[in-house]
């Protein structure tokens, strides 16, 4: 296997030898799963620099408790269950501060023009016909879009699915997707 491998065999292997003390596979394995760590955090409701800081949150924990992994294939499933610990804990602490601050306009927590001006037209009616698909569908197709040839049996042990159901769920999640882009819903 080389190290270029952007499966999730190809992580294990890189965190394998991350954890042997090879900064390279380290930082290859970032390469490869941050943009579905990224992913994560925008999923849940957070700004581009909030989710940036959790990200790096996500992957500072790595690092402490790289020992405490044993496991090299669940690493995917562990970052992925961090990044969203993280977030809540984030949102948990603006959310408190929110309660104790004034907020005179109700300020309103939808993505705002200059998050949205980097998207062509065809990237949003995408991500508005996904947010429309339930959040067992969501979460899956993230595994699909941002994983290329995703391990299906990491993605039933985290979405707690059985191994048989993934390829079969996914079409589904497709085929609602799809009914959406066209504008018939469901």
């Amino acid at each position: 296997m080389n190290i270029g491998d952007r499966t999730f065999a190809g992580a294990a292997a890189l965190f394998a030898a991350a954890r042997d003390g090879d900064r390279r596979a380290f930082h290859e394995l970032v390469a490869v799963l941050s943009p579905l760590l990224w992913h994560v955090a925008r999923s849940q409701g957070l700004d581009r620099e909030t989710s940036q800081d959790v990200v790096q949150t996500a992957w500072l924990s790595l690092v402490r408790d790289m020992r405490q992994i044993r496991n090299p294939l669940a690493l995917a499933g562990w970052l992925i269950t961090t990044t969203k610990r993280e977030c809540w804990r984030v949102r948990d602490r603006r959310r408190a501060e929110v309660l104790t601050a004034v907020e005179p306009d109700g300020a309103d927590p939808a993505p705002g023009p200059e998050d949205l001006a980097g998207l062509d037209d065809q990237k949003r009616r995408l991500w508005a016909a996904v947010a429309l698909l339930d959040e067992r569908c969501r979460e899956l197709l993230r595994y699909v879009a941002f994983i290329p040839r995703p391990d299906y049996a990491m993605i039933a042990d985290a979405l707690d699915m059985k191994h048989g159901s993934v390829g079969p769920t996914r079409k589904r999640c497709l085929d609602k997707l799809h009914a959406e882009l066209r504008g018939g819903g469901s």
